[in-house]
């Protein structure tokens, strides 16, 4: 039973883990609570219209992106997907912008909607692109953080390039601090469209965003955005049909309960809710950590709380989605298929001011029949304002109704054009993906959370292991596709192809 594995959570992380464990010969069992593999980026189905839940825009598939070499390394072609050249358009108060995959487009085009700051914005951008590029040379070698063994301490040295200490000045730095450094934090309209770049990715503004993850998250569509035919599960799909190839057991329907140790035979049980009892020498936990108590006996809490120090009780963003089915012909001819919609003339990036959309390609009939498209939308809300029966109720439809409101002020014809709509609140993603409260989105990629500061995807129990967007480097399929693949090269030693 040395090299056995059990993975709690059919999510990307989870998926991706078992897939490259079990490529390495390792006897691994993934169980899920859901009937859907992909967690965040799954699927859901309505009549005759299927719905991504949540992760809609693919990254990571370029060349030398971590599912392109996860895919290399496991031997089996990616999605299908179609590369954007214009990522999105995105919708302020004063005037709509779009986001251009080439960079130095991308530049020119802000500097014409800007002409007042355009000097300005050659340098900011200078600077954004130059500290993007080289922490991607650092993240070539894939090094583990935060650093917990002298291997990982090692690896993190080897990996640093010549120009990797000019980074050292922007590590307890914001991005409203290069904002500023700058002269562009006042300029309302700029920051608001650079805040919505940040709330997304980072789940955090400029004013407390890490500077280098942040810059990252502003260069990484120029590296590849892309559309998925279906959806992001196309990746879920991928990695299940492959493990399951190679003798991966793969089962739905099986939520873990309890964790223990068994210490005689030096192996971890798992039991499920049905009783059925799992063995394994290593456990991999592909869910929020604040369901990790959960699962462990009273005599495991000191150990947990090492691990989890304060962050089991951060605050964490949940988000209200609606999933729409529409008429083709009620939308705007050429109409982008993701956008962003910045309603709030002050900034705010939460509570239905932020909106992120993302809408099915024409073509593409696994998510709608012709002559239909279907429409996800998405915003940030407070967890807090759904605490109670009643004010979750009339919250909820309240906030579909601002949504609506937001989505109408560009797409004029959108309430004629429905033909179905479903609300997605906390409640629902607590109850079809399992996250405690309806947590999306991991930790704030604050300077408190970012980097040396975010949590380890070892915890402080032997051979158990967490992936996932709670651990570094946090949220997104890239994301929780390098926490598994940490957790993978931790198990084996083994590394990805560069």
């Amino acid at each position: 039973m040395k090299n056995s594995v059990v993975v709690i959570g059919g999510g990307i992380g989870g998926l991706t883990a078992a897939a490259l464990l079990g490529r390495e010969g390792y006897s691994v069992r993934i169980i899920e609570a859901s009937r859907e593999w992909g967690g965040c980026a799954g699927k859901f189905q309505r009549g005759k219209a299927l719905f991504p839940v949540g992760a809609t825009l693919g990254m990571g598939f370029e060349k030398g992106g971590i599912h392109q070499r996860i895919f290399d390394y496991l031997g089996i072609e990616p999605p299908k997907s179609l590369m954007l050249d214009q990522v999105m358009d995105i919708h302020l108060s004063d005037k709509t912008l779009i986001f251009y995959r080439d960079r130095e487009t991308h530049v020119n085009e802000l500097k014409k909607a800007y002409p007042e700051i355009q000097e300005k914005l050659s340098a900011f951008y200078e600077e954004v692109y130059r500290i993007a590029a080289e922490i991607r040379k650092l993240m070539v070698a894939l090094p583990i953080l935060p650093p917990k063994t002298v291997k990982d301490w090692l690896e993190l040295t080897l990996s640093l390039k010549p120009g990797s200490l000019t980074l050292l000045p922007a590590f307890q730095k914001t991005m409203l601090d290069l904002l500023k450094k700058h002269r562009l934090s006042e300029h309302s309209s700029f920051k608001h469209f650079i805040d919505g770049q940040l709330i997304d990715s980072m789940q955090v503004t400029s004013e407390q965003c890490s500077l280098l993850m942040g810059c990252l998250a502003m260069d990484v569509y120029h590296e590849g955005a892309f559309y998925l035919e279906g959806g992001l599960f196309q990746i879920a799909q991928s990695l299940v049909g492959f493990s399951e190839s190679i003798g991966v057991k793969a089962t739905l329907g099986r939520k873990a309960v309890r964790i223990e140790r068994d210490d005689h035979e030096l192996e971890w049980i798992i039991l499920d809710h049905r009783g059925n009892e799992y063995r394994a020498n290593h456990v991999i936990c592909n869910f929020p950590v604040q369901s990790l108590k959960n699962l462990f006996p009273l005599r495991y809490k000191t150990n947990l709380d090492k691990y989890l120090s304060v962050k089991e009780n951060e605050a964490i963003w949940g988000t209200m989605s609606l999933y729409m089915l529409l008429k083709d012909e009620s939308l705007p001819d050429s109409y982008p298929l993701y956008s962003q919609i910045c309603t709030s003339p002050n900034g705010n990036m939460t509570e239905g001011d932020h909106l992120f959309l993302s809408l099915s390609h024409p073509n593409d009939r696994q998510r709608a029949p012709e002559g239909f498209r279907t429409l996800t939308v998405s915003t940030h809300t407070k967890l807090e304002k759904w605490q109670t029966k009643e004010r979750y109720d009339s919250y909820k439809e309240n906030l579909m109704e601002k949504m609506l409101d937001s989505i109408e002020s560009v797409i004029p014809t959108i309430r004629d054009g429905v033909v179905d709509i479903y609300p997605g609140a906390p409640k629902a993603w607590e109850r079809y993906t399992g996250r405690p409260g309806g947590i999306v989105g991991g930790f704030p990629q604050s300077n408190d959370h970012a980097l040396f500061k975010s949590l380890s995807h070892r915890t402080t129990l032997e051979n158990v292991w967490v992936c996932g967007d709670s651990v570094f480097p946090g949220a997104g399929t890239i994301g929780v596709s390098v926490s598994a693949y940490h957790v993978f090269h931790s198990i084996t030693g083994r590394k990805l192809q560069k």
